[in-house]
């Protein structure tokens, strides 16, 4: 049995080409593990906050020394955290906003990177906790940045294998539907990146 997260970032709904490549690659996860268990994290609809002060204060501060506030706080974190280390496998939708990920999973990643849950700190620097996991990045974009001279402007999918580099998950796939406002290239952008899935 494999348990697989969806993460969804756009705001787009049934418009989103993110959502549609995001969803056949969770098809093909289904196709290819029957009984895989799905859970979806749609951040549009349940947006996680922007990090402020009172975060930042609750993630410093020790369990026992919470205030209410904080507990419910700390709460939220490690639920998003638990989602994370349950799953086998991790789809996330991540359209190109501003040479950038969405402003909603920016956020969410902000209330996941914390040290003693998804990293710690030995003699030796960083190392990840979330080790043996397989990551596939459903990536859209107006234009072609997975090669040429646009290349260096994309910090949409640099970032989150980053991220989940840290983490410790090396194993990351990306589909990209590229290039969907280039006339001639947009037209089967998307029908591209859907083809390109593999699960492995």
């Amino acid at each position: 049995m494999k348990n697989v997260l969806h993460i969804i970032t756009s705001p787009r709904k049934d418009l989103s080409a993110s959502r549609k490549l995001g969803n056949v690659v969770i098809e093909k996860i289904q196709e290819k593990y029957s009984d895989a268990v799905l859970k979806e994290r749609d951040l549009t609809t349940n947006p996680t906050p922007l990090l402020d002060e009172s975060h930042i204060n609750t993630f410093f501060t020790p369990a026992e020394n919470h205030s209410t506030e904080q507990q419910s706080i700390n709460k939220y974190s490690e639920d998003l955290i638990s989602e994370l280390k349950e799953a086998d496998i991790i789809v996330i939708d991540s359209p190109m906003y501003n040479f950038s990920v969405p402003a909603t999973l920016r956020a969410y990643l902000d209330f996941t990177s914390r040290a003693g849950y998804t990293f710690k700190y030995d003699e030796n620097g960083p190392k990840g906790l979330l080790n043996d996991k397989k990551l596939y990045i459903a990536f859209a974009s107006g234009n072609i940045y997975s090669e040429g001279p646009f290349q260096v402007f994309d910090s949409n999918v640099p970032y989150i294998k980053n991220v989940f580099g840290f983490y410790g998950v090396s194993d990351v796939s990306v589909f990209r539907a590229e290039g969907l406002a280039i006339p001639g290239i947009m037209e089967n952008a998307l029908e591209k990146g859907i083809d390109s899935i593999v699960i492995d």
